[in-house]
């Protein structure tokens, strides 16, 4: 694997300083061939904005990477540690190689350093940043206080994000996907129950529902779930569980009734498959 050393360049320290990188700290950038370099499997960012990388590339293509990426030394090549969306958008215009700083970085270190570059540009969808956080503690041990401190961030906001995970997949995939905001998936961890939070997850998309009308409407199903006779309560939660929808069980003077939403022509068509209505 040829490389060709360069001098360093402007705003590495600004770029690599937080994470404990040093523009003076005996680092060259050296040209890589593309092919010799491989994403981190840990890599945070899942998702990746086909339509900015492609600004990304147009920008490459006529003003060269103007910053290089971050690597280190893995059998076989180079793995990224820092600057991925780069190393693509270089790869979709067409270059060969791509400038680079090469250290020896251990895995706890460029796992720090891959999820501090996304969090200070705000890469990382909730579901993305959840699950990277989760990783560092699991797998390095950190408490959420150290790791915290480690990024800047305060012991609540840890705790904030990565209970987001609780969620069902279903509600996981609309917050990746931008349909949901970090905001409503708190709102809906206020509901205990998993396909009332689907339910109103789905109903939240549908009617475009903001943060605040959300809250209110769990804390209005908490009451109501309080005032509630339990028999009832039990019906409401199978059949919604059942048919994966809100559903409302209310008791009447001559008896009672059962609302069922939906909230397309799909959804429609599901429930009554369940029910064998139609086939």
């Amino acid at each position: 694997m040829k490389k060709k050393e360069r001098g360093l360049g402007k705003g590495l320290e600004a770029l690599f300083g937080d994470a404990g990188i040093e523009a003076g700290d005996e680092l060259k950038v050296v040209d890589i061939p593309l092919d010799d370099i491989f994403p981190r499997a840990d890599q945070p960012r899942q998702v990746f904005d086909e339509e900015k990388l492609a600004e990304l590339a147009a920008s490459i293509k006529e003003n060269g990477v103007l910053q290089p990426i971050l690597v280190r030394s893995v059998p076989g090549g180079y793995e990224i540690v820092a600057g991925e969306r780069r190393f693509k958008a270089a790869k979709m215009a067409g270059l060969t190689r791509i400038p680079a700083l090469v250290k020896e970085i251990a895995d706890e270190k460029a796992a720090e350093i891959a999820l501090i570059e996304n969090l200070q540009r705000e890469d990382l969808n909730p579901v993305e940043e959840a699950r990277a956080l989760k990783n560092m503690l699991e797998r390095f041990g950190y408490t959420q206080e150290e790791l915290a401190e480690r990024l800047g961030k305060s012991r609540a906001y840890i705790a904030n994000a990565v209970r987001l995970l609780n969620l069902p997949p279903e509600v996981l995939k609309f917050l990746e996907e931008g349909k949901l905001t970090a905001g409503h998936a708190r709102a809906l961890l206020a509901i205990e129950d998993a396909a009332k939070q689907i339910a109103m997850a789905r109903e939240i998309v549908e009617k475009n529902l903001s943060v605040r009308k959300v809250e209110k409407k769990a804390a209005a199903r908490r009451k109501r779930a309080d005032e509630k006779i339990p028999e009832l309560v039990e019906v409401e939660e199978k059949l919604q569980d059942y048919l994966g929808t809100r559903v409302k069980v209310t008791k009447t003077r001559r008896g009672g009734k059962i609302e069922i939403n939906y909230y397309s022509e799909d959804d429609l068509q599901r429930i009554l498959e369940l029910w064998g209505i139609i086939g």
